[in-house]
């Protein structure tokens, strides 16, 4: 992928000249993967205005790099950013932009507080969350991967389902889907696994414990595939035996939902909109309060990165944006229901990459 991050650098260095900064210093390693393919604990680059990128990583990490983008010079010390605000004074970079949202205020006082050679200096400024900005779009090549991690993800629910029963915990139907993700081609799982039964489903973000599955219940499954670096997310709502004529009609509302939203997920909405076209179904439907959170976020090589979709969000969908779609109700004391699909935002509709069937499944 070196003419990629060769691609993502050069267009990253636009966006700092556009912004009157004669470089980018970029400390978030997650950032620094986009933009080198370096996946590292410790690691900067410097992107200039105009001109080569430099990457500074510690011993531990300069074989890989040399491995992985041999095309950079390699700085090679434990102190990433000095080395680098160091190398940028040196340069003549009077307007070194940083990452303000990642740099500790620490951190930036003993940036200040460098003793620099006699004549050079660099002015460190903030320049928002510009890599974060480039990422949110992605390339078909990032989209492949992100469908693969969703379609390992498909594969180990379908793999897991005869063992989601009565008797089984929480705690044990959780690492079943972790064993079969990996067991299926994952890296490991996305994020940590939401394994909610019965009334534990009315907390969006529980923790799968002890508690056994019963007759009765609704189960809710949160969960997803690390792959390539990319993660995949999606929630399905089962049912332990028949399902109560309240849990159906619960079902069918959030399914409702799920689907006005993705009708509205096209390049150019208001990600509130989006948010809104779920909301709405649910409010009418007299469950308004009980839909707690955002509708969605985007997805990528972090589980939550840009755009973040709620109706407090603001911003717009483009096309290759990789969202999730997962609106949710939930009654304290009784349980809930979510239903969340990745997907990419495309101009003749959303392309669905989580697959498995959203028909409440009976177990």
């Amino acid at each position: 992928m070196g003419e990629t991050h060769y691609a993502r650098r050069r267009r990253l260095a636009a966006l700092v000249a556009d912004r009157g900064a004669a470089a980018l210093l970029v400390t978030r390693l997650v950032n620094v993967r986009y933009l080198t393919g370096l996946d590292s604990s410790r690691a900067a680059l410097l992107v200039p205005a105009d001109g080569p990128a430099v990457l500074a990583t510690d011993g531990r990490y300069a074989g890989m790099a040399a491995q992985v983008c041999p095309e950079l010079p390699v700085v090679v010390d434990r102190q990433v950013a000095e080395a680098l605000v160091t190398r940028a004074a040196e340069d003549g970079h009077g307007r070194v932009g940083f990452e303000a949202h990642d740099l500790t205020v620490e951190h930036h006082t003993a940036l200040l507080d460098l003793d620099l050679p006699a004549g050079a200096g660099a002015e460190l400024v903030p320049l928002g969350r510009l890599v974060e900005q480039l990422r949110m779009v992605k390339d078909e090549e990032e989209i492949g991967l992100l469908r693969e991690a969703c379609a390992v993800t498909d594969r180990a629910f379908e793999a897991v389902l005869p063992e989601i029963r009565a008797g089984v915990t929480e705690r044990a139907v959780a690492i079943a889907l972790e064993r079969a993700m990996v067991d299926h081609g994952a890296e490991g799982p996305a994020f940590e696994s939401i394994i909610a039964s019965g009334p534990n489903g009315a907390v969006p973000h529980h923790h799968p414990g002890g508690r056994e599955l019963q007759r009765g219940d609704l189960v809710t499954l949160d969960f997803g595939a690390l792959y390539g670096g990319y993660h995949a997310d999606m929630t399905r709502t089962v049912a332990i035996g028949e399902p109560a004529a309240w849990q159906r009609d619960l079902y069918d509302l959030v399914h409702r939902a799920q689907a006005a939203a993705l009708a509205a997920a096209l390049p150019g909405a208001d990600t509130k909109d989006v948010d809104a076209a779920a909301r709405d179904v649910i409010a009418e439907a007299g469950h308004g309060e009980a839909f707690t959170h955002g509708l969605g976020h985007g997805v990528g090589l972090e589980i939550h990165e840009a755009p973040l979709m709620g109706y407090d969000k603001t911003g717009k969908l483009m096309d290759r944006v990789p969202i999730t779609a997962e609106p949710g109700v939930y009654l304290t004391g009784r349980g809930g229901v979510r239903i969340e699909d990745t997907l990419v935002v495309r101009t003749g509709g959303p392309e669905l990459l989580t697959t498995t069937t959203k028909d409440l499944l009976v177990l």
